[in-house]
């Protein structure tokens, strides 16, 4: 049985984020904690923040004043693939595939990276571990084939399983559904819950408004890099300032 979260020690704390380009400030003094186990919605109009946050979380962007806690850690000054093999994964939203791979090669490299050196695992201890996110994401029939034969719902679900071969604790999805059709989202989806199941935090970014509701426990809504409502995803969306910046009314 799964432990409760605790809610003294978030998974995730960040304490007055902010991010500026030049005389542009992209982030403005955000501040928000993610508990282990939450499945938290990220939303806001386009040029609202979302991405430039989470490039500051995984470390793509460094910051000027602020704090980012991991795990209890302060990983302010770390540096992108130090925070991966701390436990933070993001997929994109336009898949980047090793082309000249296959499927499985693409997961067992993410695995070999993160990969601590005294286990000294084997090429077939990495191909085993693939295969089995593979068939967690319903692509194991696609183990062997070389990337670019995929559909878009596969290459959004390859893109997800690469991710997952890092052993993350915090799952970044930045708009994995975008693009695809009604059922095929609804597949997307339904992974994602699945793996809200087996004790990974995931942060979904999204605009197909369906799918943050049906799975955000909480949803933080950005506009201009500020925080303008965060809570209860009905509450959230009944805003009047979300929605003024993000639905257009």
């Amino acid at each position: 049985m799964t432990s409760a979260p605790s809610a003294e020690v978030p998974l995730l704390r960040i304490e007055g984020l902010t991010k500026r380009f030049g005389g542009f400030t992209a982030l403005d003094n955000v501040s928000v904690d993610i508990r282990a186990g939450e499945r938290f919605g990220l939303i806001g109009p386009n040029g609202s923040g979302k991405t430039t946050l989470i490039n500051c979380i995984s470390g793509a962007f460094r910051t000027e004043p602020s704090t980012v806690i991991f795990g209890g850690e302060d990983i302010t000054r770390l540096a992108p693939h130090v925070r991966t093999r701390r436990g933070i994964a993001r997929s994109f939203q336009i898949p980047r595939p090793f082309k000249s791979m296959t499927v499985i090669e693409n997961l067992m490299v993410a695995a070999d990276f993160t990969s601590a050196t005294h286990l000294r695992l084997t090429a077939d201890d990495h191909r085993d571990s693939a295969m089995a996110i593979l068939r967690e994401m319903g692509l194991a029939a696609k183990a062997d084939a070389r990337v670019t034969g995929l559909s878009q719902v596969e290459l959004r679900k390859m893109e997800l399983a690469r991710a997952l071969a890092t052993r993350p604790k915090l799952l970044i999805s930045d708009e994995a559904m975008a693009g695809l059709s009604g059922s095929e989202v609804d597949e997307v989806l339904d992974l994602l819950m699945k793996l809200a199941g087996e004790d990974i935090t995931i942060i979904m970014i999204e605009h197909i408004m369906q799918a943050v509701m049906r799975f955000s426990q909480r949803i933080m809504c950005l506009d201009a890099g500020k925080i303008i409502a965060i809570g209860q995803p009905s509450d959230v969306m009944a805003n009047a300032r979300v929605q003024e910046a993000y639905l257009g009314t």
